[in-house]
């Protein structure tokens, strides 16, 4: 029985089609891995997300020296970068918008890795970078390796007429 190989229609800036002759049970075991590390991302950030949100202001302080207002705003990128992560691929609508928040994730995780350096955190800086690099890679992976597809018809966008005239003429 023989490879059967599927070649992407898709073309992208640099020209070359992303997946391209990748054989189809690679690509599914691919697609597979990738699921995992999304769900373990999602629940991850989802977990980290949440927390410094419904944290009292008080304990949150007690825990990192940045701004209560910034850690806020951090909270709220991991929520929904959490969210990005599973449900464009799960509804098949904007599936773009996966390997969009995985490279989010991974620039923010860049920056946790920094500052946790820059905080003499020494060792505990390896699990932001750990979930840095599992994040690129679900990035990279989503945009390139076995990209999702949207159901037809989920992101054309249509023109819309305007129903009312504007009795300009």
């Amino acid at each position: 029985m023989g490879t059967v190989l599927i070649k992407s229609r898709k073309q992208t800036t640099d020209g070359v089609a992303p997946n391209e002759s990748i054989p189809v049970p690679t690509r599914r075991k691919v697609s597979a891995v990738l699921w995992l590390a999304q769900g373990v991302l999602a629940l991850l950030f989802l977990f980290a997300g949440g927390m410094k949100l419904v944290v009292p202001p008080e304990v949150l302080a007690t825990m990192t020296p940045l701004p209560i207002l910034f850690m806020r705003f951090i909270g709220m990128a991991e929520l929904l970068g959490g969210i990005g992560l599973i449900l464009p691929g799960l509804l098949h609508i904007r599936p773009g918008l996966t390997p969009l928040a995985g490279a989010c994730l991974a620039v923010e995780m860049i920056g946790a890795t920094i500052t946790t350096l820059a905080i003499g955190g020494g060792v505990t800086a390896l699990m932001p970078l750990v979930v840095g690099l599992l994040a690129v890679f679900v990035a990279y992976g989503r945009w390139r390796l076995a990209p999702q597809t949207a159901r037809p018809g989920r992101t054309q966008t249509t023109a819309h007429k305007d129903p009312i005239p504007t009795g300009a003429g």
